[in-house]
C-alpha cells in the first residue's frame, strides 16, 4: 500500500476535525463545544485544529461551509423536480425553510452562526445563492411567467424573507405552528411576482 502524502494526512485530519465538530456544535452548541474534548476524541491536538482552521471560529466557518453545500445540493434536486422553472423556485425556497426544523441546521446554521459570525446574508456563500437565483427569476421574466422588476431586487428580497421566515422557525418555541405560517405566506408573497395571467 503507497504512503499516504502529506495533502493526504492533512485533508484527512481536517475532515475529522470538521465531523468532530459538526456533531459538536450540533449537540453542545458553540459555546458549550470544548475545543480540548473534541481533539481528543480524535486522536489530536489543539495544534491540529489551529494550523488548519486558525481558531474555534475558524472551525465553525468549516462546519458552516460544508453544511451549506449539502443544503444546496438537497435545495436544487427540490428544483429540478419541479414541473417548471416557477415551481422549482418555490420548491427550493419552502424546502430551505422547512430544512429550519432540522436540529443540526437549526443550532449551527440559524442560532449559533449568525451569533458567531455575523448576519448570514453576508455569507461568502449567499453571493452564489443570489447569483443563481438572480439568474432564475431573470429567465423567468423573459420567459414571461414573471412580471418584469429588477431580477436582483427580487431575488435578494426573496432571499431575505426566507432566511428570516427560517431564523424564526429556529428561535420558535413552537417551530412546527409557525412553519406552517410561513410557507403560506412566503408562497402568497412569492406569487405577487407572477404576471396576473400566469
Amino acid at each position: 500500500m503507497a504512503a499516504r502524502t502529506r495533502a493526504q494526512m492533512m485533508e484527512e485530519t481536517r475532515a475529522k476535525l470538521i465531523l468532530a465538530a459538526r456533531k459538536a456544535f450540533a449537540t453542545k452548541g458553540y459555546a458549550m463545544a470544548s475545543m480540548d474534548d473534541l481533539t481528543a476524541d480524535v486522536g489530536l491536538t489543539r495544534g491540529a485544529l489551529y494550523h488548519n482552521f486558525g481558531d474555534k471560529k475558524g472551525l465553525l466557518q468549516a462546519v458552516i461551509d460544508q453544511i451549506d453545500s449539502e443544503m444546496g445540493e438537497r435545495l436544487r434536486i427540490e428544483r429540478d423536480r419541479a414541473d417548471t422553472a416557477w415551481l422549482g423556485l418555490l420548491a427550493e425556497y419552502t424546502a430551505y425553510i422547512e430544512m429550519a426544523l432540522e436540529p443540526e441546521i437549526q443550532r449551527i446554521m440559524l442560532l449559533d452562526g449568525p451569533a458567531v459570525l455575523g448576519d448570514p446574508s453576508q455569507w461568502p456563500s449567499q453571493n452564489a445563492c443570489l447569483r443563481t437565483t438572480t439568474q432564475t427569476i431573470q429567465a423567468l421574466i423573459d420567459e414571461g411567467t414573471v412580471r418584469s422588476v429588477d431580477a436582483e431586487a427580487a431575488a435578494r428580497l426573496l432571499n431575505g424573507a426566507s432566511l428570516s421566515a427560517a431564523l424564526w422557525i429556529a428561535a420558535a418555541d413552537n417551530p412546527h405552528a409557525v412553519l406552517e405560517k410561513v410557507v403560506e405566506a412566503f408562497r402568497r408573497l412569492a406569487c405577487g411576482l407572477l404576471k396576473s395571467d400566469n
